[in-house]
């Protein structure tokens, strides 16, 4: 299974581009589409669009390897993508050590939806930015249930 359209539409407009090297809100040195950067990767005059484009594509293929290696049930395609989006945002071993996963392998699958929401924290201050992308990422899994996040 591969992200799909709607998937990437959320994983872009949630990160944004930049074109320059920037520290994101952990204090992650991180360029393009929300690509952090390893020790031996440095832009100094920035990257285009297409080069972002690119290190998209690396980073969407690491997110979905891992979903498929760490979840044991069948996902809808919104349920993918979600998981995806969030791997991308907070890394494969956030997801291997969530209550979310556990849940989810436990075909407790509306238990794993909500834990979604669970993630809009960094540290102890809840982001607004953050709290967007994971109702976001609950509204691709649980599309039918979008009045849900409204109570």
């Amino acid at each position: 299974m591969h992200l799909s359209p709607a998937g990437l539409d959320l994983l872009k407009k949630s990160e944004g581009f930049r074109d320059h090297i920037y520290s994101d809100v952990a204090g992650f040195r991180t360029i393009g589409f929300g690509h952090r950067l390893v020790q031996s990767e440095t832009y100094p005059n920035g990257i285009t669009l297409q080069q972002a484009e690119s290190i998209l594509a690396a980073d969407i293929a690491e997110a979905e390897s891992s979903v498929s290696r760490l979840v044991h049930v069948p996902l809808t395609q919104g349920q993918f993508d979600a998981l995806v989006d969030f791997v991308f945002n907070l890394g494969s071993g956030r997801l291997a050590s969530s209550t979310l996963l556990r849940y989810l392998n436990a075909g407790r699958y509306n238990d794993a939806a909500w834990q979604l929401l669970a993630w809009d924290h960094a540290g102890a201050q809840e982001l607004p930015g953050l709290k967007l992308r994971r109702e976001s990422e609950f509204r691709l899994w649980s599309p039918t249930e979008p009045k849900a996040l409204v109570a």
